[in-house]
């Protein structure tokens, strides 16, 4: 196995327990979100395709003769509870969310790019499709949450003036 092979092996591994950290804190935001119907939708979607990224990094790393790894995945689930627990503490969590949850999207899409590339580098084309795939999906996410960050704040805003407990979450 080549030193590129390795790293990409390692990378996956990355990409395994950001998607875990993305199911936690995902999970986190839909329970609490009651008052922005549009928004706990896509993402209770974007919780499947989650669901789906990691299983389908998963496949790769056993078609590569490897496994993910329960430290990383274990620190970045602790990672995200902590992140997710914050936004109970917070007046604006939906916003903070939101911004949190782009932020995120956007961290995912380069690590999928890099990913694709890197795949491409030691000829694993079915790891390269795959991240490929992956990559869509969270760009699309990223887009959608951008698309609707001004009416999520506009909403907030509003309840915010009326009743803050109902625009917080």
């Amino acid at each position: 196995m080549t030193a590129a092979d390795k790293m990409l092996n390692d990378w996956l591994r990355d990409a395994h327990a950001m998607e875990e950290q993305a199911l936690t804190m995902l999970k986190g935001q839909h329970s609490r979100l009651e008052n922005y119907p549009e928004l706990r939708e896509r993402i209770n979607e974007h919780i499947a395709e989650t669901e789906r990224h990691a299983q389908m990094i998963r496949s790769c790393l056993e078609r590569r003769n490897t496994a993910t790894s329960g430290m990383k995945d274990a620190g970045a689930k602790l990672t995200a509870l902590g992140q997710s627990l914050s936004g109970i503490f917070v007046s604006d969590e939906v916003v903070k969310g939101t911004m949190a949850s782009y932020t995120f999207e956007h961290m995912e899409i380069a690590s999928y790019t890099m990913l694709a590339e890197a795949a491409s580098f030691v000829g694993d084309a079915q790891t390269h499709q795959i991240c490929e795939e992956i990559l869509t999906e969270e760009e699309s996410m990223a887009q959608w949450l951008a698309d609707h960050a001004g009416e999520v704040t506009r909403t907030f805003l509003k309840r915010e003036s009326t009743d803050a407990e109902t625009a917080k979450r």
